[in-house]
């Protein structure tokens, strides 16, 4: 994470050591801390000497200069809320009442032979096994990088996906193809622990390294393949996971195992998708076999 001249040291770490102590994700942690660190820089200041004015001052910043959307707002306010109400408290009223608009917005999706053209122009097998993983599994991109051997149970077709959003643990049907696609790619770094490893600056540390690939290896691939392809679209890695369910709908997959397997917290989330397609009962397991279905590499 970037450093900052007014928000270091002693400060710095209490807020990320409140933040652990929360329990929230890795991504949330370092989005919050991201968020103080800003509004310091922007005051030129320390945070814990920024004024109720100043924080309203940029807040409107944000909203109407930079005209942040509506996420990234929620994500500073939240960050800027957390530390002035855990680590360096202020009773201010912004905090409050401020109240950020709720915008739901449809997310873009890609067809199935859309998945299969992105996946074909990888040049780089791993990235190509993962993409596939998370778009096969409807897994999150930390899931997809943190999935591990022990989580695969073959002879159940499962994969058991630790600490999800919410840190809530579930079990996704995998499909075959993926298994034998997973088996063939860990056979090429047989990492003990780790399905998809980082190898590190010489490309020789897979087999033993105990941390996963950064979110960067796979975020700047997806970002030159879509926009070599031009799709018209916001594609991103989580694309991926939209374009499973919607893929579920429209073979007929009910909304309910939809969100189970998603890890939707509420029906609600998973509704959105009805506004992507049409959907009627279907046996589940079966269908997901027939869609994701992949030749093994030679």
């Amino acid at each position: 994470m970037a450093k900052s001249n007014y928000f270091n040291g002693e400060l710095y770490q209490r807020m990320s050591d409140d933040l652990h102590l929360a329990g929230v994700a890795k991504r949330t942690h370092d989005g919050y801390l991201r968020a103080v660190r800003q509004l310091a820089d922007y005051c030129h200041c320390s945070p814990e000497r920024v004024s109720e004015d100043q924080l309203r001052q940029y807040f409107l910043y944000l909203k109407n200069v930079k005209q942040f959307a509506s996420g990234s707002l929620r994500v500073a306010f939240s960050g800027m809320k957390f530390f002035y109400t855990r680590s360096c408290k202020r009773d201010w009223e912004t905090l409050r009442t401020l109240k950020i608009q709720n915008v739901k917005s449809l997310p873009d999706v890609l067809t199935i032979d859309q998945v299969h053209a992105i996946i074909d122009a990888c040049h780089v097998p791993r990235i190509a096994v993962y993409f596939w993983t998370v778009y096969s599994m409807g897994l999150r991109l930390e899931e997809g990088l943190h999935l591990q051997t022990g989580d695969i149970d073959a002879d159940r077709g499962l994969v058991h996906v630790h600490r999800g959003k919410g840190a809530k643990d579930r079990y996704v049907p995998l499909p075959e193809s993926t298994l034998e696609l997973l088996r063939s790619y860990w056979l090429s770094h047989r990492n003990p622990q780790l399905i998809f490893p980082a190898d590190g600056r010489n490309h020789k540390g897979a087999s033993t390294t105990t941390r996963s690939m950064p979110p960067s290896t796979v975020q700047k691939p997806m970002k030159h393949i879509v926009d070599a392809m031009n799709f018209g679209k916001k594609i991103s890695v989580h694309t991926l996971r939209h374009s499973y369910a919607t893929h579920l709908l429209e073979a007929g997959v009910s909304l309910k195992v939809i969100q189970k397997y998603p890890g939707h917290s509420s029906l609600q989330t998973t509704m959105i998708y009805l506004h992507l397609t049409e959907t009627t009962e279907a046996d589940a397991r079966t269908v997901i076999n027939q869609i994701f279905r992949r030749q093994s590499p030679q």
